[in-house]
């Protein structure tokens, strides 16, 4: 009977999908018969409404499954398998936190008391997307009467990420972290400020100055499966943070290539150990001097995402700094790009009150 409903469903939905598609220039992936041989009619027969349908939805064709599962994807070609990655400890909680997903849902969140949650549809139009604009039809931040285009990656990670009335209570608003306003930041939005990051390794540049250079990343670059094989974006990972590589943020480890793995991604871990930029890098990584049982993380000095209070991302994390004996806590830049300065605080014991460098 189902088999039966398939194609006539897939008339009447095929007049739909077509008008809220940018039928022009973009053939949505969904309308591609090559994977969808019925059409519409093959998501939406038998499809919960209220909800948008489901993640669970998704996975008859997205899941490890897919092939056995759907007869009709025999003998067509593979789509992506996601369900491994929603299975690992740090994942987007689509399977979490069912039946919250509201169509009419405005994000960033207005409500304080909504449950925080995430959909396949959150981040994924099924009716509007392809290859060449897989953000096409997600809506952005609602500015008076209107909502803008999503054309960016990191325009959808704010959708959850930035201005929600529902963030966690330790989360920080990332819109804020990455503004090209602040002192300091990386480069997602735009090419970044400092002119002297000597850690970077190629093709990784401040400044793009020839077609091969990087002087822009994407939340991908950091976020995302641990397996390179898995699909792109940041369904799950086996490390915390949903990163894609190890980032150990806590005090008295041992330093390796795998300890900080994501940041020697693009610094160079000879140039950090050698303390081209900074005297006292190793001393502080690796435990050298008065650091006893291990060294402490990048990330007790430094922001991942950006600073707004001073360059080189520096900001230190509170549970590791506190103030000096005269009660500041600051970093004081001693001229531009001499890499001399000097630091207002207490660590490990040690009154820096000021230390120089």
């Amino acid at each position: 009977m189902i088999m039966r409903l398939l194609p006539v469903m897939s008339c009447m939905f095929f007049l739909f999908c077509s008008a809220v598609a940018n039928s022009e220039t973009i053939v949505p992936s969904h309308l591609n018969k090559d994977y969808l041989p019925f059409g519409c009619g093959s998501c939406h027969v038998g499809m919960e409404f209220k909800y948008g349908g489901g993640a669970n939805r998704c996975l008859l064709c997205h899941g490890k499954m897919s092939q056995e599962s759907v007869g009709w994807m025999k003998d067509r070609q593979p789509v992506a398998d996601i369900s491994k990655d929603f299975g690992k400890n740090y994942r987007h909680p689509v399977f979490d936190k069912s039946g919250i997903h509201d169509s009419k849902e405005i994000l960033p969140e207005i409500n304080p008391s909504t449950p925080r949650h995430s959909d396949c549809v959150d981040c994924h139009n099924p009716h509007q997307l392809a290859p060449e604009a897989p953000y096409n039809g997600i809506k952005g931040k609602k500015t008076g009467n209107f909502n803008t285009q999503i054309t960016k990656e990191y325009e959808l990670c704010y959708l959850c990420h930035s201005d929600s009335a529902n963030l966690p209570l330790n989360a920080v608003n990332k819109r804020v972290e990455f503004s090209m306003s602040n002192p300091s930041f990386h480069p997602v939005e735009g090419e970044g400020k400092n002119l002297a990051v000597v850690s970077l390794m190629r093709p990784y540049r401040e400044k793009k100055s020839s077609p091969s250079d990087i002087s822009v990343i994407k939340c991908e670059s950091c976020h995302g499966s641990d397996d390179p094989n898995s699909p792109r974006g940041p369904h799950g990972s086996k490390y915390q943070g949903l990163l894609i590589d190890n980032y150990y943020t806590g005090d008295k480890i041992a330093e390796s290539s795998f300890t900080y793995a994501l940041c020697y991604r693009c610094h160079k871990r000879s140039s950090i150990l050698g303390n081209e930029s900074f005297t006292g890098h190793s001393r502080h990584i690796t435990g050298e001097g008065n650091f006893k049982g291990g060294g402490t993380s990048c990330y007790t000095c430094h922001s991942s995402h950006g600073s707004v209070e001073n360059r080189y991302l520096i900001k230190f994390n509170r549970a590791y700094v506190t103030e000096s004996s005269s009660g500041k806590l600051k970093f004081v830049e001693k001229g531009t790009y001499t890499f001399h300065g000097e630091c207002w605080l207490s660590c490990h014991g040690v009154d820096h009150n000021p230390k120089s460098y």
